[in-house]
């Protein structure tokens, strides 16, 4: 099919070019000038070659003066661009006010929310505090820009009003973690050791935080990192010691200590308080904290207990019903038990025990003295 496809077009193309005859005459003699047809189409071919060749040429040059007058109009929109942006430098100037005010106005609303939510922030300096004050150097530096950068005079104040809430945060920290240590103190506890105790499994990708654009952090705003982190640690560990009282009872029948033991008259050691009550009246969790055990003991019967962190636990004994499980969070006041008379009990009351590390302590004073330091902490 392809010779014959060929063929047929050799013959259209010498149909084309036939051999062709000149006569030519010169002086007094005929000549005869044959050109046949293999000849004429090899010449319109070397023709035809010349012409692609320069038409290719032509359209290489006139691609490339396109493509230069492309990039010469793109150098002029940036240019023009440029001169654009300097002129918005300019309209920043002019606008640095409005938007040290607008910051201005954040800064406020920022001290009111936060003073809205944890009460006044103290300006007074007290002795024996270790916060330091930047009052006198953000004053200078205020000056010293107002000079200078007569314009940044806005934002100079800002930084200024920042760091003075900086500092009155950290005062404020620093106060309440003293009141914290020092009622964890009045019940007996080491605050050091409260804090040193809370700590536990934690994790999570690093986010690393900073307050300049190099990385670096502000020590004023480090300190009052570590000083709001103290203070968390110290009130939780607060929350943690019981403060509620694990039945809404009008007496204790029973204290801590020696006592007759009711079954058999001699002495014995009573290692909680007793509180009688109906039976199935609520049992309440002294404090928060994770219920660890739920089930019997020899001698207390149906009894709860909750693990409070740092080595304390509180006890709830002679249940009659259950109203939690092991690893529920609970918090103080959350009910999670009814009273009963399981185990050894001569009727229906809660038999409650603080213990810390397994070792049982008098609960009276954390029940008389949590209330009043948690009162005077808030």
């Amino acid at each position: 099919m392809k010779s014959t496809s060929a063929g047929a077009f050799l013959s259209r193309l010498k149909a084309a070019f036939p051999d062709r005859e000149f006569i030519m005459r010169s002086q007094g003699q005929v000549r005869f000038i044959r050109i046949s047809s293999r000849l004429q189409i090899a010449a319109t071919s070397v023709v035809a070659a010349l012409l692609v060749a320069w038409l290719g040429t032509m359209g290489t040059i006139a691609v490339t003066r396109l493509s230069a007058s492309s990039e010469y109009a793109a150098l002029l929109h940036r240019e023009a661009a440029v001169t654009s942006a300097e002129s918005r430098v300019e309209a920043y100037r002019d606008n640095i006010d409005n938007t040290a005010a607008d910051l201005a106005r954040r800064q406020h609303f920022i001290e009111q929310m936060v003073e809205a939510h944890i009460g006044d922030l103290p300006d007074d300096k007290q002795a024996g505090e270790t916060v330091s004050d930047s009052a006198g150097e953000a004053a200078e530096t205020v000056k010293k820009v107002s000079a200078v950068v007569p314009e940044a005079r806005g934002l100079a104040r800002i930084e200024a009003e920042q760091l003075a809430f900086a500092e009155r945060l950290t005062r404020y920290a620093d106060r309440r973690a003293a009141a914290a240590s020092a009622a964890i103190r009045r019940l007996g506890l080491n605050p050091n050791a409260m804090i040193a105790g809370s700590s536990r499994a934690e994790g999570g990708p690093l986010m690393i935080l900073a307050t300049s654009a190099d990385g670096t952090l502000d020590p004023r705003f480090q300190r009052m990192g570590a000083s709001l982190a103290r203070m968390g640690a110290l009130e939780n560990g607060l929350a943690s010691i019981p403060q509620v009282s694990p039945a809404h009872v009008a007496y204790v029948s029973s204290s801590y200590g020696f006592r007759a033991d009711p079954f058999t008259g001699g002495a014995a050691f009573h290692a909680g308080l007793d509180f009688p009550g109906p039976l199935g009246s609520p049992i309440y969790a002294a404090a928060k904290g994770m219920v660890s055990f739920v089930g019997q003991r020899q001698g207390y019967g149906n009894c709860i207990e909750i693990s409070h962190g740092n080595g304390l636990m509180t006890r709830y004994a002679h249940l009659s019903g259950f109203r939690s499980y092991v690893g529920k969070e609970v918090g103080a006041g959350t009910v999670i038990g009814a009273m009963g008379s399981t185990g050894r009990s001569t009727g229906p009351h809660l038999h409650f025990e603080v213990r810390i590390y397994d070792r049982p302590v008098n609960p009276r004073p954390f029940l008389e003295a949590a209330r009043n330091v948690q009162q005077e902490i808030r």
